[in-house]
């Protein structure tokens, strides 16, 4: 039976993951900060900083949480283990020349921790694909469109500039987690990371819309000059729903954010869905 550790088990990434190893017949270890009950997985309760090696013999070692913390984690620790797969984000590109600090910060550190797993793969001599996922969605717990939701909920409507017109790419996590799966079996994908976007490009505007019109009672969007969609950003603030919907974010909302799935199409069959989201996708898991 193989067997698979599985760093980040209970986000939104890796709760996709889990249930299709078991169903291929894997042996699963996974790590978690709470003690989780799933039928089929051990788990191991802790933060990935205080742990150490893991005792046993692994396939595959997925990670599906923070890629910097993991690759600290697998440079000291992972030697042994023959294939790795980890989750990064595009955002390695988008915000590397962002006007908010935060944001350079987290693309310095995707970048780093990317160079880190490959750099040590190569001397443990096993094979590392980086995965880099767009505006991911389905869990619950993403940082973008749950959050929208979430307003909506609030205020039953979303003001969005009248410019919001940039192109999206959201994906499933469902599809992730395919794609973790699949490329295990593609030995040219070592050493390389792939953009993962969804399977349809879609105005910002749009794709807000799709999100309200799921929930229960229906929400709707607000279109707003410039200057009215900035008094509403600084009133959201003040209430504190503007988590994670900054001046760097809002800048980007008439930007395509692009990115092209050919690779990982060629190599591994990857083949998302078109953002068609339904109730409960943009809830938090209980």
């Amino acid at each position: 039976m193989p067997a698979a550790l599985v760093f980040g088990a209970s986000g939104q990434i890796g709760r996709a993951l889990l249930p299709r190893l078991q169903q291929q017949g894997w042996d699963v270890v996974a790590v978690s900060r709470e003690t989780r009950h799933d039928h089929g997985t051990s788990w191991i309760v802790g933060a990935l900083e205080d742990l150490s090696a893991v005792p046993g013999r692994f396939d595959v070692v997925f990670s599906c949480g923070p890629l910097d913390r993991f690759a600290a984690w697998y440079a000291k620790h992972g030697t042994g283990i023959p294939r790795v797969v980890a989750f990064g984000s595009t955002s390695v590109s988008v915000k590397q020349d962002s006007a908010d600090a935060g944001e350079r910060d987290v693309a310095a550190r995707l970048a780093k921790g990317e160079t880190v797993v490959f750099e040590a793969a190569r001397r443990f001599g096993a094979a590392a694909t980086i995965l880099r996922p767009t505006l991911v969605y389905g869990g619950g717990t993403d940082h973008t469109l749950s959050r929208v939701a979430a307003l909506a909920r609030r205020w039953r409507l979303v003001p969005i500039p009248v410019d919001a017109t940039g192109l999206r790419q959201p994906v499933h996590v469902d599809d992730l987690a395919s794609a973790a799966m699949a490329v295990l079996d593609v030995p040219g994908a070592a050493g390389r990371a792939y953009a993962l976007p969804g399977g349809e490009a879609l105005p910002w505007c749009e794709m807000v819309s799709r999100v309200v019109a799921t929930l229960d009672p229906p929400s709707r969007v607000l279109p707003l000059p410039a200057g009215l969609f900035r008094m509403a950003l600084a009133l959201a603030r003040m209430t504190g729903a503007e988590r994670g919907f900054g001046g760097a974010v809002s800048a980007r909302l008439g930007d395509d954010l692009v990115f092209d799935p050919g690779p990982a199409a060629h190599d591994f069959g990857y083949a998302p869905r078109s953002f068609q989201p339904g109730r409960g996708m943009f809830d938090a898991p209980r």
